[in-house]
C-alpha cells in the first residue's frame, strides 16, 4: 500500500510515524507547508514535520498550491493508494482528492460532526465538554463534511489546555489511523455520511479573543485561558502594557461588593493576588508583562507593590 502523508505541526508527527509501522505499506511522500523566512535574521524555518520527514528519509514536497496541473501531475504520478492528512493547512481540491482509490483520509481532532471548522479543541474547551475525541473521515470538497470512517471518545478531566489536549488527541488519532487503515483497505468498515443535525462549527480564533472581558465570570476566564493556550493566551493591560495572564486559577469567592478588574491581595501564597469578575475571582499565578519574560505573581509584586489596589 502506498501512502502520501500530508501535515505540517509538531503534533502531526505521532501520525507519520504511525504510518511508517503500518506493514506491508510505504510512505513514498511527505507533503507540508513551504519553509518560510521567520525570525530577526529572516531565516527559512522548515516545519516539523519537513525535518522529521528528512530524518526518516522520506522525500519531501511543499507546493504553494495544487491548482498547477504539474503539481498534481507530480502527484499523480505517485500511484498513492491512500493519501492522509493530519493539521496539513491547505484545502486539497478535487482533482487531488480523486486520485488515490482509497480516499483522503483526515484526522480531525473532535467527534463530527460537533466542532467542525480551524479550531475544534478551544471551542472543545470553551464550551466545558465532558467528552471530546479523535475521528478518521474521508475528505470531500466542503469543511470536514466528508463520511466518517472511525472515531474514538477522549474524557476530559477538566484542567486540560488546548496545547496539551491537541497533543493528546493527535496521538490517539495515530493509533486509531493505524488500526483503520488495514480495515479501511480490506473493506471490513465502511464510511457512514455525518448526521446534519448534529452539525455545528467552530470558528478561527482571533488574537482578540484573548483579550479579558471582567464582565465576564471568573470560571468562564480559567476556561479561556486554558482554551487560548498557546495562542492568542489571556491577557489585559496595566500601566499602559500588555500583561499575559500565563497561570490562572478559578476562586468561587462572593465578589459582588466588588467592581471587575480590581486586583486584590491573596493570603494564599501561591496565589498572591486576585481579580474580581462578576462573579468570583480570577487567582493569579504567573504573567508577563510585554517584552519580558514570566514571572511568578509573588516575585512581581516584590517589584510593583502598586500592582495590588490597581484596575485592570
Amino acid at each position: 500500500m502506498r501512502l502520501i502523508f500530508m501535515g505540517t505541526p509538531t503534533f502531526a508527527i505521532p501520525v507519520l510515524a504511525g504510518l511508517t509501522n503500518i506493514s506491508d505499506s510505504e510512505v513514498v511522500a511527505v507533503y507540508t507547508t513551504p519553509d518560510r523566512a521567520a525570525g530577526r535574521g529572516r531565516k527559512a524555518r522548515t516545519s516539523p514535520i519537513k525535518d522529521y520527514a528528512v530524518e526518516l528519509g522520506i522525500q519531501v514536497k511543499q507546493p504553494e498550491t495544487f491548482r498547477s496541473d504539474e503539481v498534481r501531475a507530480e502527484l499523480t504520478a505517485l500511484q498513492p493508494d491512500a493519501i492522509i492528512v493530519a493539521a496539513y493547512g491547505k484545502l486539497l481540491p478535487k482533482p487531488v482528492l480523486d486520485v488515490p482509490k482509497m480516499g483522503c483520509l483526515n484526522i480531525h481532532p473532535s467527534l463530527l460532526p460537533r466542532h467542525r471548522g480551524p479550531s475544534p479543541v478551544a471551542t472543545t474547551s470553551v464550551n466545558r465538554d465532558r467528552v471530546t475525541g479523535v475521528t478518521i473521515m474521508l475528505l470531500d470538497e466542503g469543511m470536514d463534511t466528508g463520511p466518517l470512517i472511525a472515531q474514538h471518545e477522549f474524557f476530559l478531566q477538566g484542567d486540560e489546555n488546548t496545547d496539551d489536549l491537541t497533543k493528546a488527541l493527535f496521538e490517539l488519532g495515530a493509533r486509531l489511523l493505524v488500526e483503520t487503515i488495514p480495515k479501511w483497505e480490506s473493506g471490513e468498515i465502511q464510511a457512514e455520511n455525518q448526521d446534519e443535525s448534529l452539525a455545528s462549527v467552530s470558528r478561527k480564533l482571533e488574537r482578540s479573543d484573548g483579550l479579558v472581558d471582567w464582565s465576564l465570570t471568573a470560571d468562564e476566564l480559567e476556561r479561556r485561558a486554558r482554551a487560548f493556550t498557546p495562542w492568542p493566551g489571556l491577557f489585559t493591560n496595566w500601566n499602559e502594557s500588555n500583561l499575559k495572564l500565563v497561570d490562572v486559577s478559578y476562586h468561587g469567592v462572593d465578589s459582588s461588593k466588588w467592581e471587575p478588574g480590581t486586583v486584590f491581595q491573596s493570603d494564599d501564597p501561591e496565589i498572591p493576588a486576585v481579580v474580581a469578575t462578576s462573579e468570583g475571582f480570577l487567582g493569579l499565578k504567573t504573567i508577563q508583562l510585554e517584552g519580558k519574560r514570566p514571572v511568578s505573581v509573588k516575585d512581581f509584586l516584590n517589584g510593583a507593590p502598586e500592582f495590588i489596589g490597581s484596575k485592570l
